[in-house]
């Protein structure tokens, strides 16, 4: 199978990779030229010059890039994916992006008979080196059976939620879990510090109990030997807590703790922070 993926970033790079390791015939394209290149030369793979040029023979094409303006242009612009996209052929996109942005680039695709899912990821950057990321999917019921197993090749986890916006909802509510837990670990790992435990230990207590989430178990060390440069970074955290805050505007409901977690984010950004992991909300509270 010919497949195409648009954006080689922090996700992108290991997931394009997954699926040359696997078989299938990939093109990719980035913005950044000697990161296409490279990704060339570690998978054997092939690169062109524009989004337009890497899908024109693809039938599934993934794309993953920063935000719904990044998305708009990768896909609509005269050189993007939608220009150059065979009839018949699936857009599959695993950027968080809005649910709005999602439901405009799927009705594009419907014009020229294409079909669009969104299929925003979580799992981090080891997670997409290590296949394991978990994949929520919104679009055509029947069209997923299509998409599935070629998806799992870099996922351990894909569901389809419902149509067109259901992935990105649920990815919503995935990063507002996020932001509460790491509210609360942070919170709790500044009592502990304060009060002279040992951090660790603290995590191999509380890891077989009530409080055990993902965030304690891989975070927990870092955050007590104060490392932030890794991992995903508040600027990204920041803008997904947004698109969070306006679809709760839309819905007429208060997300007073991802309020609280943005504006600790934007202290953080200030203070130059921004390319840190979101674990160092703790040295807000700190």
């Amino acid at each position: 199978m010919k497949v195409a993926f648009i954006g080689l970033g922090t996700m992108g790079y290991s997931m394009a990779g997954h699926l040359q390791n696997n078989g299938l015939q990939v093109t990719v394209f980035n913005r950044t030229e000697a990161k296409a290149l490279a990704w060339k030369n570690d998978y054997n793979g092939s690169s062109a010059p524009t989004p337009k040029e890497a899908v024109k023979e693809a039938e599934l094409v993934m794309c993953c890039v920063g935000n719904d303006n990044d998305l708009r242009e990768v896909c609509l612009s005269e050189s993007g994916i939608l220009a150059g996209l065979k009839e018949g052929a699936i857009l599959i996109d695993h950027t968080t992006t809005s649910a709005e942005v999602a439901k405009e680039i799927s009705q594009a695709c419907l014009k020229q008979n294409n079909t669009f899912f969104d299929a925003p990821v979580s799992g981090g950057e080891i997670g997409a080196q290590n296949g394991a990321l978990t994949i929520m999917v919104g679009g055509d019921e029947n069209k997923f059976k299509d998409i599935e197993n070629t998806i799992n090749l870099y996922a351990k986890q894909v569901t389809r939620l419902g149509d067109v916006g259901a992935g990105q909802t649920c990815k919503m509510v995935n990063q507002l879990c996020i932001a509460g837990i790491l509210q609360g670990l942070s919170e709790g790992l500044t009592l502990a510090k304060k009060s002279g435990l040992d951090l660790v230990t603290v995590r191999d207590v509380l890891k077989h109990g009530a409080a055990q989430s993902w965030q304690l178990e891989q975070r927990t060390h870092t955050m007590a030997e104060d490392q932030f440069n890794f991992g995903f970074a508040i600027d990204w955290m920041r803008k997904d807590l947004n698109i969070c805050l306006e679809q709760a505007e839309q819905l007429g409901i208060n997300l007073p703790v991802a309020k609280m977690v943005d504006a600790s984010y934007q202290r953080l950004q200030e203070k130059g922070f921004n390319r840190c992991d979101t674990s160092v909300l703790i040295k807000d509270i700190e």
